[in-house]
């Protein structure tokens, strides 16, 4: 097609709008350096979608692993950061004596996650793909360094929110990438590669984390990685080049502030309700008490601005209609919610235990590992098969068994069933993490690919955040209960709870016949978190069966 007809027609742009098409378009920014060529197919349109069916040629296998693996190297350091914490959660609420609000350090990212990924996603559309991921790279090495330097919990806190901002852009940005040039029969072993990443950078956080902070101390554990995320940033300059159209608006005036201020609020309200009820304020508390119901009030707010009043929604809250979108969204959000409740609650077992934070994250290893393996074979199974409503049913079915099998745990459990049943609940993990994403992209049309693989992103997000929240508030209800019960009471034992709860290392100070009965404690309070864990597995597993079979094409343009 000329662009001269392009031109004369002024085409209306919304959010069905392709991003990409024809690079002689007049409305698309130059980019010289971009390899794609770009096909076009489809003559203008009744309703002035002309470049309904524009659609980028497929990369040669090179060009689009190179592309890619620039984005995954964001992705890797991401995980690393989510899971280098795990390990880290006791010394850090150590250095700053804050045991008893040691949730927020982790929620603080979670939280930045949760909130502003579904928003990066749609300033990708407007901003493009490259430009908003190097900003991504900028927020979390920010995040990252205050974390480093923090002098105290709240500066901690507020670095960890800054990183989250921008990890949660990295994992979001590089999965709509690959939706825009992987067609979905082959996306699956895309997504493979990327779970890759993601569990390779999951595996090596642990460890890492725990042996840096070993040698030379917490710290550097963030201050090491800022090298790592200058090179990412220049990896994506580098070779992340997909075209962004112009529209006759200005940029900013199409990013939904409204819908995004709304659910920040929803979940700042709601997690600060979970997190200090019944933990630093009792569930009566007036804080409480308000949060809790104006949470309610501002996600009723964000869903009627997405609904009636948001030109381009940052969450489509209209395609919650389509079935197989509500279940894999929940699917996400009850799945993600008991992983996270386990996997930051599984390194004070291992040091429970008697390990070292370094050990403690080595034998959290197979979970990361699971993931990677789960998720390309999930990816390779569609790729042949071109089939995923049987396969994701099996692998949820994994990831709930091996759940079960964690609340199995005691303080005498041999090694070899920890490695296997953290495999199982990693690699169930990966593989209903692909599968799920098959079937969202695939129930949708095209053009909607990259607004809702974000809203799966927020779901998924949210997910973790309340999941971390929830195993936090029921582990300190629970520690503090049963510490009571076996210690017995008195003003020593009211001291000595308090101090368990505000630093973990008073736990090897006490004498050796309260020891034992405290790590019974510990126990307890750790098994009521798994088994929560449990419930939202079965949650997430009902949920996926009304997930609907759709058709994987082979082709970008689904033909």
């Amino acid at each position: 097609m000329a662009s001269t007809s392009v031109e004369a027609r002024s085409p209306r742009h919304d959010e069905s709008t392709p991003l990409l098409r024809d690079s002689n378009d007049p409305n698309l920014e130059s980019h010289p350096h971009f390899e794609n060529g770009y096909t076009n197919t489809s003559p203008p349109t009744e309703n002035g979608n002309v470049f309904a069916n524009d659609l980028p040629q497929e990369l040669s296998p090179a060009k689009l692993c190179v592309v890619l693996l620039a984005a995954w190297v964001g992705v890797f350091l991401g995980a690393v950061d989510t899971t280098v914490i795990t390990t880290l959660l006791a010394p850090i609420s150590t250095s700053f004596s804050s045991f008893n609000s040691i949730s927020w350090i982790a929620t603080g990212y979670l939280i930045a996650n949760a909130a502003l990924q579904p928003l990066f996603g749609k300033i990708t559309d407007i901003y493009g793909r490259k430009s908003v991921l190097v900003l991504c790279n900028v927020l979390f090495g920010v995040g990252t360094l205050m974390c480093g330097l923090a002098k105290d919990q709240y500066s901690m806190i507020i670095g960890r929110v800054i990183a989250g901002a921008g990890g949660g852009g990295l994992m979001t940005i590089s999965s709509i990438i690959a939706t825009d040039l992987v067609p979905l029969r082959k996306r699956g072993v895309a997504q493979g590669g990327g779970n890759i990443a993601y569990g390779a950078g999951a595996a090596l956080g642990g460890v890492y984390g725990g042996l840096i902070h070993d040698w030379i101390g917490w710290r550097w554990v963030f201050l090491l990685q800022i090298p790592f995320i200058v090179i990412s940033a220049a990896l994506v300059l580098a070779f992340v080049k997909v075209p962004v159209r112009k529209t006759g608006e200005a940029r900013y005036r199409r990013i939904d502030y409204l819908g995004s201020g709304t659910l920040l609020c929803a979940l700042v309200t709601l997690l600060l309700a979970l997190n200090t009820g019944g933990n630093t304020l009792p569930w009566t508390h007036p804080l409480v008490m308000t949060c809790l119901p104006l949470s309610a009030v501002f996600l009723g707010a964000f869903s009627m601005v997405e609904l009636w009043y948001a030109k381009e929604p940052v969450i489509p809250v209209r395609l919650l209609g389509n079935r197989t979108v509500l279940a894999v969204c929940f699917t996400n959000w009850f799945m993600v919610m008991g992983v996270f409740a386990v996997y930051f609650y599984a390194p004070i077992y291992f040091i429970l235990r008697g390990y070292s934070s370094a050990q403690a994250g080595l034998r959290l290893t197979p979970f990361a590992i699971g993931i990677s393996i789960g998720s390309l074979g999930a990816g390779l199974i569609i790729n042949a098969t071109g089939k995923y409503y049987i396969l994701g049913q099996s692998v949820m079915l994994t990831f709930v068994l091996g759940v079960l099998s964690v609340c199995a745990f005691s303080l005498t459990t041999p090694l070899f069933p920890q490695f296997f049943d953290f495999f199982m609940v990693g690699s169930g993990y990966g593989g209903t993490l692909t599968v799920s994403l098959l079937a969202l992209i695939s129930s949708v049309d095209r053009s909607e690919q990259a607004v809702i693989t974000s809203a799966n992103y927020a779901f998924r997000s949210t997910g973790s955040t309340i999941g971390t929240t929830i195993g936090s508030a029921i582990f300190q209800n629970v520690l503090v209960r049963q510490l009571r019960a076996h210690l017995g009471s008195g003003e020593e034992v009211e001291g000595i709870v308090r101090r368990l709860r505000e630093r973990f290392d008073e736990f090897d100070k006490l004498p050796e016949v309260w020891k034992r009965k405290a790590a019974l404690a510990y126990m307890d309070a750790l098994h009521a978190v798994f088994w929560t864990a449990f419930g939202l597995g079965v949650l997430a597993f009902a949920c996926y069966t009304q997930v609907r079979e759709h058709k994987l094409h082979k082709t970008l343009d689904r033909k």
